[in-house]
């Protein structure tokens, strides 16, 4: 009997509203683990192999439009629309500090040594807050040409990123003088910006382009138009050979990194090859590779998120294969330390 390769998700529910960022840890030795941000204003932390929900983070009174963990995966940080970037624990899921901001914020980030908070939002200020003195004033960066969309960390902690909702391009600021030191040229707002793992690039989704920058020179390296608008797309970390996007058309894009060629679509039980997927039944806000590059996560409108194995399955062309089945080949298990995490976050149930 002939096998087909087939893309079968993790589908993994919880949120009750548009799933909008994603996020995964480093490898830690407990595992590595997905937190996810929604407008339903509680992010969720999960086993970042099998999907498992580990506990739910409740505080916010807004839409959380970012979320992340810090290198060790020890605490989170959410950004939001009501007014505050919030830290927590990630073992017990206590508030550790609200830090209160003046407008709506869109995006939040740990530095790599985990001591400072990056935040941006609609009020076109990057704020670095000292986390080893929650109570200190942040150190303010108020230059910015448009509301900050997106942000992250370069150069050791000495480089900053940073991407606007209304303007084109992404900007690096140097954060000894606090200046603009380079701006990457795009045609329309960047929604999503992505170091890679290696340090090596920076990924940009514009519109329907997808762009590949020299994070040491700032170059253009690659350029790729897409077949829709994106919103999102991701490195493959471990062999930097494919890329990911996912935007309006609801299909998760796997591209070839050197040519930009699409490899192939997936649709239901129809297939031609693991390239492309579909499952999701709103648009695509955010994709993300884990950091082994074994698997990648998709959130989307439709409130779900969907763990893709990068690898095909092979099955019977015969076997009935359920649209949403996860894949039989991921450990459905959590680890002993996740259990005992699960068991002391008391804050939420999926």
């Amino acid at each position: 009997m002939e096998k087909k390769k087939v893309a079968l998700p993790l589908v993994c529910h919880g949120h009750s509203r548009p799933v909008v960022d994603l996020f995964y840890s480093p490898i830690t030795p407990d595992g590595y683990f997905l937190i996810s941000a929604s407008k339903d204003s509680t992010p969720m932390l999960r086993n970042g192999e099998s999907g498992d929900w580990i506990g739910t983070f409740e505080g916010h009174k807004g839409a959380v439009w970012s979320s992340c963990l810090d290198t060790n995966a020890l605490r989170v940080a959410s950004a939001s629309a009501d007014f505050s970037a919030k830290l927590w624990d990630a073992l017990t899921g206590d508030e550790l500090h609200s830090f209160e901001h003046k407008h709506i914020v869109r995006a939040c980030a740990f530095s790599e040594d985990t001591h400072h908070l990056l935040t941006g939002g609609v009020e076109k200020i990057l704020r670095i807050f000292d986390l080893n003195r929650l109570d200190a004033a942040p150190r303010e960066v108020d230059n910015s040409p448009g509301s900050i969309r997106t942000v992250a960390w370069l150069y050791s902690d000495q480089t900053i990123l940073s991407s606007c909702s209304d303007t084109s391009g992404v900007r690096l600021w140097d954060l000894r003088s606090g200046k603009i030191v380079q701006t990457l040229e795009t045609k329309s707002p960047v929604t999503s910006a992505e170091v890679s793992q290696d340090g090596r690039y920076i990924t940009t989704a514009d519109g329907s382009t997808v762009k590949f920058w020299d994070s040491n020179h700032f170059e253009l390296v690659k350029s790729y138009d897409m077949p829709c608008n994106v919103e999102s797309a991701s490195l493959e970390p471990k062999h930097g050979n494919k890329f990911i996007a996912g935007g309006e058309d609801m299909w998760v894009h796997v591209f070839d990194f050197h040519t930009g060629k699409e490899l192939g679509r997936v649709q239901n039980v129809h297939f031609i090859n693991v390239g492309c997927n579909k499952g999701h039944h709103g648009p695509i806000h955010c994709v993300r590779f884990a950091p082994g590059g074994e698997s990648y996560a998709s959130g989307s409108e439709d409130g779900t998120i969907r763990i893709w194995l990068t690898s095909p399955v092979s099955r019977e062309e015969s076997d009935e294969v359920p649209g949403n089945a996860p894949n039989p080949k991921v450990k459905a298990v959590v680890d002993e330390v996740t259990r005992k995490i699960k068991s002391s976050l008391h804050i939420g149930t999926a």
